[in-house]
């Protein structure tokens, strides 16, 4: 009897002592997750502030208005409009949403409901294969193939310009926004689409009516995220886009993005005068449509279908 009681009580201490161990190690990993999330809020309202404290001192020299609503841009002469670029950022992204975004769309339609599974499980690595691929060989590609083309069919004079860039971004953001948007279809609840069967739709009355109302979230979330990488592209745009700083014409005249004419002039810049002031400030105008973005992409995923 004294022995089991002593073998009692040493398994209670050993189970005590497991047991504080592990609250122990929970303790540590939430302030391991609490100081990782603390650091990154950090590092982003550090990069936040340095872009928007250093882009805001343009306006000691420059004049909001000059800023916004002039498309003059020749820093040699004191000229700081930057209303070309971001129209030209807002123009190429647009248009490149309008393309990709129901070529995605149909294409998640296809590999969500259509497509058998060999060839979904062929279709979807494929996919993010090309989500991998760096944005300078998308941008190569055009620069040697849709360029000339454009020229040739067209009639343009350089082939650079709003067209060939919208056409690249197009082919860039469609895979986002079909695995995305696939993701959604898929989340769809089955009951959902044999209810309406049952009540004597067509397959494709529901898939318009039923299965892409009820996935409309997800949906909106890709075709924002789509927005987010085309308006923040830099390279590929850097080589179709043309560099040119005037208001957007005609879809083949040349133009510049904000993106693109940072690339461009960083390297001339001397730091901390106007010129790179005005630059910080077209990257932190750029930071702020990146964050209304991020806002929807919030808006529409607290949703629920």
């Amino acid at each position: 009897m004294e022995r089991a009681a002593t073998i009692g009580r040493l398994d209670g201490k050993q189970s005590g002592g497991g047991h504080e161990r592990r609250l122990f190690y929970d303790k540590c990993g939430r302030y391991l997750f609490i100081a990782a999330a603390f650091l990154m809020t950090i590092i982003i309202f550090s990069i936040i502030f340095f872009v928007g404290k250093q882009g805001l001192m343009t306006f000691a020299e420059v004049s909001p208005l000059e800023f916004f609503f002039s498309a003059s841009w020749d820093p040699s002469l004191g000229k700081f409009g930057a209303l070309s670029f971001i129209v030209g950022s807002l123009v190429t992204t647009i248009l490149s949403v309008l393309i990709g975004a129901p070529l995605g769309l149909l294409g998640a339609i296809f590999l969500a409901k259509v497509a058998p599974s060999w060839l979904k499980n062929i279709m979807r690595p494929a996919t993010d294969l090309y989500v991998a691929i760096p944005s300078v060989v998308y941008g190569y590609i055009g620069l040697t193939l849709l360029v000339p083309y454009l020229r040739d069919a067209l009639g343009a004079t350089t082939g650079f310009g709003v067209l060939a860039a919208s056409l690249v971004l197009a082919i860039m953001i469609m895979p986002t926004i079909l695995s995305i948007s696939t993701d959604a279809l898929n989340a769809v609840p089955k009951p959902l689409e044999e209810a309406s069967l049952a009540l004597g739709a067509t397959w494709w009355q529901t898939m318009v009516h039923v299965i892409v109302p009820a996935a409309a979230p997800g949906i909106l979330t890709a075709i924002v995220l789509a927005m987010a990488r085309a308006i923040g592209e830099t390279m590929a745009v850097q080589m179709l886009i043309g560099n040119t700083p005037q208001i957007v014409t005609s879809l083949l005249s040349p133009t510049a993005t904000l993106t693109s004419n940072i690339v461009v002039e960083m390297g001339n810049t001397p730091f901390g005068s106007v010129w790179g002031n005005a630059l910080f400030l077209m990257a932190f105008v750029l930071l702020l449509i990146s964050l209304a973005m991020i806002l929807v992409i919030r808006r529409f995923g607290t949703r629920r279908v």
